[in-house]
């Protein structure tokens, strides 16, 4: 340990500025007077974290097959919202619309139709439409059933068959937004062939993580997320990918893992459909630790690293063994330092 007057390194700010301490406890440094002011030694948890890049996009995008032949009529916008009862697309001018179902409609469904969860679906959905006043949502295909369907048919100008298919009726899991129009207004579309990519109507960060740094990615771990612009969101971390991809070129190869942020429900994301961004993740977490700002570290001219502790007006310098590094602070360990100790920093203009 230095005693007082002895050379030390003030660090801070990632460089150094040569300071001898004297007895009255200014720092007179060389090149210009170094003014010191004091911090506090704190106790708590110190979190080191690592800035990756990301895309803002939107979660659960798929393209859209549709079992309707013919030439395309009406088509929606790229980047308009279709909800349950819209239609997607029509087709020969006849609608093809969009019901929530977790269950593709696979077959037709009418009357003599075994009982299914695409039945259920279908009467939740003409209930939630506001047809079938006495009609049960419990997947078994019921005169109500049928009738519901004839009025829901009529309202839409499709023929009254009391029946669907996979012409009439696409089930999604939600809303989507549309991304892209695979089949506009006149072209000619084959059942069985994608009309459209749509997607859902949360905003997602999507991450390639590279393979080696998946543990800083804990799904339910909250993160921050910097929008183009410079505005920061709050998010968390909805999944992470368990299967390693390579993603990067023969010349750059890449080892990565996906990593799905979704971002709090009152943040603004702005309008872009997607975007680059830079997501800030936990790096490392040590709990309890004692630690000091970054800039109180003072250089041992033997070696390692102290602090200078300031007791009244009394000063000494206390070697340290430093560990993490957060948040502009730095863990330290050492005999006699406790929290609430004050220590030496450089002080500001």
């Amino acid at each position: 340990m230095l005693a007082v007057g002895a050379a030390v390194t003030v660090v801070a700010g990632g460089g150094a500025a040569f300071a001898l301490i004297g007895d009255d406890g200014d720092a007179r440094a060389q090149g210009g007077d170094v003014r010191l002011s004091t911090a506090l030694v704190t106790k708590g948890d110190l979190v080191d974290t690592e800035k990756v890049d990301g895309t803002l996009t939107f979660e659960g995008e798929r393209d859209v097959w549709v079992g309707a032949s013919g030439v395309v009529t009406w088509a929606p916008s790229q980047g308009a919202v279709i909800e349950r009862g819209d239609p997607l697309v029509r087709v020969q001018n006849r609608p093809v619309t969009l019901m929530y179902g977790g269950t593709p409609m696979y077959r037709t469904i009418g009357p003599g139709v075994s009982d299914g969860a695409d039945v259920k679906a279908l009467e939740s959905n003409l209930k939630a439409l506001g047809y079938g006043d006495g009609l049960t949502v419990d997947g078994e295909f019921t005169v109500a059933t049928e009738a519901a369907i004839k009025e829901w048919q009529d309202d839409r100008g499709l023929e009254e068959t009391g029946r669907v298919d996979a012409k009439q009726v696409v089930f999604l899991p939600g809303a989507v937004r549309v991304k892209t129009v695979k089949a506009p207004e006149g072209k000619r579309v084959a059942s069985g062939q994608p009309v459209m990519t749509v997607a859902g109507t949360r905003r997602i960060v999507h991450i390639n993580l590279d393979a080696d740094k998946q543990d800083m990615a804990v799904k339910g771990a909250r993160v921050s997320v910097e929008l183009p612009g410079g505005t920061v969101v709050a998010g968390r971390i909805a999944s992470v990918g368990t299967v390693a991809e390579e993603t990067g070129t023969e010349q750059n190869p890449r080892t990565t893992v996906d990593v799905e942020i979704t971002l709090d429900r009152n943040a603004d994301a702005g309008r872009l459909d997607q975007a680059p961004v830079t997501v800030e993740l936990e790096s490392e977490r040590r709990e309890g630790v004692l630690s000091v700002p970054i800039e109180a570290l003072l250089g041992l001219r033997e070696g390692g690293f102290g602090v200078e502790v300031v007791e009244g007006a009394g000063r000494r310098i206390v070697p340290v063994t430093t560990g993490a590094f957060g948040g502009g602070r730095v863990e330290i360990s050492g005999p006699g330092l406790a929290a609430g100790m004050r220590v030496g920093v450089p002080a500001g203009e």
